[in-house]
């Protein structure tokens, strides 16, 4: 971690990232592009996941669509497509923490030579970053109402792969034993001691990340439609320009 190839690789998030934040704004048809990028982060994800599952490449530690990434990447595409806003909420709260995490401290095994793996890795974290800091970008506030429900859908997703880790002895999520190659969970204790301290500091994270947002206003600003309605009406006003 760390290294020469793993700092040019958050250097091009980070790149990525600066270019989403800059050019959002500036788009003349959003919602078209929103929808493309929203298919096209779907098909790439079920192409990764296709081929997680082939004989060639399956593991029972690796392949099954049970990390948090795993689901998030169909939660975002869902995010980009419709905007409904479970989706937009879980792509905010999910995409700049637990996904942020891959990035920084990604396993081993994705910092060696290039392959298939290493290339869908990287591409659809990355994808997935600049997936909430567009939607922001463009608009979408998240509200309290958002905290809470990001914060079940982990809940959710940490009582079904629990389980699931427990019966396959397998580690997704990293919520059955510490991940290998080291990361953050290395400073929280043994297990389960380490999953209990990551619920509390998501938890005062994403409340952080949500008072900026809500401290000056009593109502949320989005909902399904508004952001729609928000971007329609933006570029009707581009196009009077």
């Amino acid at each position: 971690m760390f290294g020469t190839a793993h700092l040019i690789l958050l250097g091009l998030a980070a790149v990525c990232a600066a270019m989403t934040l800059w050019g959002v704004p500036k788009l003349t048809r959003p919602d078209v592009v929103f929808r493309t990028a929203g298919w096209l982060l779907l098909v790439l994800s079920v192409l990764y996941t296709v081929w997680r599952l082939l004989p060639g490449q399956f593991s029972w530690d690796g392949s099954l669509p049970l990390h948090f990434s795993d689901a998030l990447r169909f939660i975002c595409a869902v995010a980009l497509l419709s905007r409904p806003r479970w989706a937009v909420a879980i792509a905010y709260y999910w995409g700049l923490t637990l996904n942020s995490q891959a990035l920084l401290t990604p396993h081993p095994s994705m910092l060696g030579g290039v392959s298939v793996n290493m290339i869908f890795y990287w591409v659809l974290h990355i994808a997935v970053l600049l997936v909430p800091l567009a939607l922001l970008r463009w608009g979408c506030r998240p509200s309290w109402r958002d905290f809470g429900t990001a914060y079940a859908a982990a809940v959710l997703w940490t009582a079904l792969a629990m389980p699931m880790n427990h019966l396959l002895g397998t580690n997704y999520g990293f919520l059955n034993r510490p991940p290998e190659g080291g990361s953050l969970i290395d400073l929280l204790g043994p297990w389960p001691v380490y999953v209990v301290w990551l619920a509390v500091l998501a938890a005062v994270l994403w409340a952080a990340m949500t008072w900026p947002w809500t401290r000056r206003r009593e109502q949320p600003v989005y909902d399904e439609l508004d952001v729609s309605a928000t971007m329609d009406a933006r570029s009707r006003r581009r196009k009077r320009i």
